[in-house]
């Protein structure tokens, strides 16, 4: 029933989204032919609190949460208002998905990967390893079936409907306190790294640890950890990891594209009146495009900063890549002979993935090797 009832809810919010901006903005005619504005006053004044995996420091990760807010409160002429709160503040920043499914916040800002002990299919609500790039990540949800598939996942599962959010481009490979060469380098090395990425990890002989991001400076510089992996230059400057840690490695093959997302508990979305259920997925919607947009334009700047400043880039081996892709579609195998739910999202989301890597190798993937090779004559 509550399958049937997201399914229905949807429709009803896709098919608003138009009534929702002619409700603000069309006019009528009175008895007299002058014009006057038609008015949401019949909607209800709606507040809500948003629990989220950020902290308020980190302002392009928050901020994915503050644009959604408030493109809400401007959709809504001001009546559904979402007050967005700091990791930690209205629940522990890894138990968003529980709070928001048990119905004692309405919703909440964070990483479906975070939560792989409930069900590892999550992990393609955010990205998995050797996975999607934010583009194809974004094909894949909106028109390729991902987040239909997702969000039926979430429904019978966890009274949750979730919508993309943001995404942090493709991160970068990790801070680490030594120099990592080869696959020998990594057995018995301690280091932060959540979702399936941390699991190919441990295959490679990682000892993993799943940490908040307000927790990794300080495991860092203890010695608690080796090595941490959090977004990319701009956010993990404003960590300070290149503090404690003074290698920083490239690519994080682990997350080529990780989306967040808005999760809301069922059964308050579907109280939603129509019209505010078409503003909640138009600004997750701008939240997605606006967060991923501000990463690409601050991450090199902030990348320049952090190599003036002494901190040494180096690239993961091709040892090490491939001992982790053979050891990431092993795991992918386990999965799915174990889990039905795993199985089925990832049988559509192996074949996406094959046909969007041909098509863009071919394509962009050639533009932009060419262009890159003129820049560097």
């Amino acid at each position: 029933m509550k399958r049937r009832a997201l399914l229905n809810s949807l429709a009803l919010g896709a098919a608003s989204t138009a009534g929702l901006v002619a409700c603000s903005q069309a006019t009528t005619s009175n008895e007299t032919g002058s014009n006057s504005t038609a008015s949401t006053a019949d909607l209800p004044t709606i507040e809500w609190e948003m629990a989220t995996s950020w902290p308020v420091a980190l302002d392009t990760i928050f901020g994915g949460a503050q644009v959604l807010v408030d493109r809400l409160a401007a959709l809504t002429g001001g009546r559904f208002k979402i007050t967005p709160r700091a990791a930690g503040e209205l629940a522990p920043p890894l138990e968003i998905l529980d709070v928001v499914s048990q119905g004692a916040i309405p919703c909440g800002h964070t990483a479906s990967y975070y939560y792989l002990g409930k069900s590892p299919a999550l992990a393609f609500g955010t990205t998995v390893p050797f996975g999607l790039t934010p583009q194809q990540q974004n094909a894949w949800l909106y028109e390729g079936g991902g987040l239909k598939q997702l969000q039926e996942l979430y429904a019978s599962k966890f009274n949750v409907i979730q919508f993309p959010a943001g995404n942090t481009g493709t991160q970068m490979g990790g801070w680490f306190r030594k120099e990592i060469a080869s696959v020998t380098d990594l057995q018995g090395l301690k280091m932060r790294i959540p979702g399936l990425g941390g699991q190919v990890m441990s295959k490679l002989g990682v000892t993993v640890q799943s940490l908040p991001g307000g927790e990794i400076f300080q495991a860092l510089q203890t010695g608690a950890i080796d090595a941490a992996e959090w977004v990319g230059p701009y956010d993990d400057e404003k960590l300070g990891l290149n503090e404690v840690a003074q290698y920083y490695y490239y690519p994080g093959w682990w997350e080529p594209g990780a989306t967040l997302e808005l999760q809301i508990n069922l059964d308050e979305w579907n109280n939603l009146p129509p019209e505010y259920q078409a503003a909640v997925q138009t600004a997750a919607y701008e939240a997605n495009v606006t967060m991923l947009s501000r990463y690409e334009t601050r991450n090199n700047e902030a990348l320049q900063r952090l190599v003036s400043n002494g901190v040494e880039l180096r690239a993961y081996s091709d040892e090490i890549l491939s001992a982790a892709e053979e050891a990431t579609f092993a795991l992918y195998d386990e999965f799915a002979a174990k889990d039905p739910d795993f199985q089925a999202v990832y049988t559509g989301w192996r074949e996406f993935r094959d046909r969007v890597y041909a098509w863009n190798s071919l394509n962009e993937g050639n533009f932009t090797r060419f262009s890159y090779s003129k820049l560097n004559q």
